[in-house]
């Protein structure tokens, strides 16, 4: 700030001289501030980007491994977890198929709903050599955020066990277990349809749609890949 001489109306050109040095000091202070509080945060850029890789590498996620975050709302199973529960002391395989334009096309027809991916990825249990059950994941979108499901198909296509992973909706919006439960038992037929041989759910009619479009898909998904394709007819 500019000192007035009280005891004259005129400014005294040393006093001035010597604010103007002050303010210039002060200038170059804080832009000697500003640049290294860049520089700091510049630098924690660079750290938080080698902590991300660090926990992609322990947390074992790939590009082919959805990862379950803060962007698909309240997790509620890891993957791993939930392959645990359904899969117990049984070896895990992991497969990665690509579909053909056929095989989607088949899926959607049995499902009865389009299908978001041309990659399965199912996991195949196995235990003293024999098949104990595929497993499936599916993350679906139910109004404006996701709900990612886990689906253990049994050797006779049976739905053996369904797990909740991921809802992105308000909680509120999260279907029971016991809802859930229902699907247990079930083939892909007429009756896995709601007000047939589901129930719906009251005041959370797109979760209950959303849940029942993710089973068909995936029962649907089982069968199809399980299909042998058919020799192709020669004519003579």
């Amino acid at each position: 700030m500019f000192r007035s001489d009280t005891r004259s109306s005129a400014p005294d050109s040393h006093s001035r001289g010597g604010a103007f040095a002050r303010l210039r000091r002060q200038s170059v202070r804080w832009l000697e501030t500003a640049s290294a509080a860049l520089a700091a945060r510049a630098s924690l850029r660079r750290v938080a980007g080698v902590g991300a890789v660090a926990l992609l590498a322990l947390s074992n996620v790939t590009p082919e491994t959805p990862a379950l975050g803060a962007a698909s709302g309240k997790v509620y199973l890891t993957l791993d977890e939930a392959l645990k529960l359904a899969l117990p002391e049984c070896t895990l395989e992991k497969r990665v198929v690509y579909l053909t334009k056929e095989q989607l096309a088949r899926v959607a027809l049995l499902a009865g709903c389009e299908s978001d991916s041309a990659i399965a990825r199912p996991y195949i249990g196995t235990k003293d050599g024999k098949l104990v059950g595929t497993v499936y994941v599916d993350a679906h979108k139910v109004r404006t955020s996701k709900e990612t499901l886990l689906v253990l198909v049994a050797p006779d296509g049976k739905v053996a066990r369904i797990e909740l992973l991921a809802f992105g909706e308000p909680e509120e919006y999260a279907p029971k277990a016991e809802w859930y439960a229902q699907f247990v038992g079930k083939v892909l037929d007429d009756e896995l349809e709601l007000r047939r041989g589901l129930r719906g759910i009251a005041g959370a009619s797109l979760s209950a749609r959303a849940t029942t479009n993710a089973v068909r898909r995936m029962l649907a998904l089982h069968k199809v890949l399980g299909e042998v394709p058919k020799p192709e007819e020669k004519r003579l």
